[in-house]
């Protein structure tokens, strides 16, 4: 593993180190579409197994891991309902409009979203606080990590590092269910 995988290598490290000290973080975002403010992939220097390596983390917000968990039940009942289904993409059209679905495509849609408003009224799906480690990742080592915070930004980052080098970072177990955001805003109108 550590012969292959670059974020092992004591350049690639040193490399690393000297751009954090240039930046005065410890850390450096990835640049990504995926990036938000409740999403960020990032690397940061910390010790595996005794040596030094580089880790590729991203941590993100339990409401965002709860509406992930939420979509991906949904894609599956959906899956099994619509012998046809495939994702649907959503396309626009020559002056940036959304572009119509098709009738089976809206049709999935608005049971998609149908399942997703019981799973979350019945409180089906729970979340808790997480870092899963992936030691077969391609550069250094992957942790996977979901706070329960309400956004993702440097102070949440700095946390995160300081606590998980120093080994005293402190996972909340409790089990946590969340509202659609939509759901919210439509009853504060009415």
């Amino acid at each position: 593993m550590y012969l292959k995988n670059e974020g092992f290598d004591s350049k690639e490290i040193n490399k690393l180190r000297g751009e954090l000290k240039q930046s005065g973080k410890p850390y450096k975002i990835i640049e990504s579409e995926d990036n938000s403010e409740e999403y960020v992939n990032f690397y940061f220097i910390g010790m595996y197994e005794g040596r030094e390596v580089i880790y590729d983390a991203v941590i993100y917000t339990l409401r965002l891991h709860h509406s992930s968990e939420l979509y991906e039940i949904a894609e599956h009942k959906a899956a099994q309902k619509f012998p046809n289904y495939k994702t649907i993409n959503y396309n626009e059209d020559e002056n940036g409009n959304m572009a119509p679905l098709s009738n089976e495509e809206e049709e999935i849609g608005l049971f998609m979203a149908e399942v997703i408003a019981d799973l979350e009224e019945e409180e089906t799906v729970k979340v808790s606080e997480h870092v899963e480690i992936d030691l077969h990742h391609d550069y250094g080592i992957g942790l996977d990590i979901g706070l329960n915070v309400e956004v993702v930004d440097d102070t949440v980052i700095r946390k995160f590092i300081k606590e998980y080098n120093d080994d005293t970072l402190k996972l909340d177990k409790t089990l946590y269910s969340f509202m659609s955001e939509d759901d919210e805003d439509f009853d504060e109108e009415d």
